[in-house]
């Protein structure tokens, strides 16, 4: 069985094929009963969606293929904390947890126009029984913006 440091490595991964793509520095996995369901990076720029955030993304894919919109008993391993309107979709799916690397803080000081709510405050307003795991593989999530910044890809 695969582990949670393997499921977030995909979601890095994907985050990179991204950035070559000329995406920004997200990625998602989702995973039920300890396989890939999904793992996508953020599409924003190549759909011209401003919501197709890597996480809605993956959501999106994974209710189709398993044909429902809950998705209780899933886990989402992003690259980066969830912003609030990716934290609004998770726990809307029922998604069971969220694991996630790099802070919304992390995102701002690259230059990406962040809300500064954590998935943690919007836990406690929802009442959410989403469970939530920080700091998970943070440094090699951070590379990431490194990685796009090199590129010469501006935020958004």
């Amino acid at each position: 069985m695969k582990t949670d440091e393997q499921f977030m490595q995909s979601a890095i991964n994907k985050a990179k094929e991204g950035i070559k793509q000329g995406q920004t520095p997200f990625g998602a996995c989702i995973v039920k009963d300890g396989e890939i369901i999904s793992c996508l990076h953020n599409l924003v720029f190549e759909n011209m969606d401003i919501t197709a955030h890597a996480e809605i993304c993956a959501i999106r894919e994974t209710c189709r293929r398993l044909r429902t919109i809950d998705l209780s008993g899933c886990i989402i391993y992003s690259t980066c904390e969830p912003c609030p309107m990716c934290f609004s979709a998770c726990h809307w799916a029922r998604i069971s947890r969220i694991v996630y690397g790099a802070r919304i803080e992390d995102a701002r000081q690259f230059g990406f126009n962040e809300l500064e709510i954590s998935n943690e405050v919007m836990k406690q307003i929802a009442s959410s029984p989403v469970e939530i795991t920080v700091d998970f593989l943070r440094q090699e999530s951070l590379e990431l913006f490194r990685f796009w910044g090199e590129s010469g890809q501006k935020a958004y």
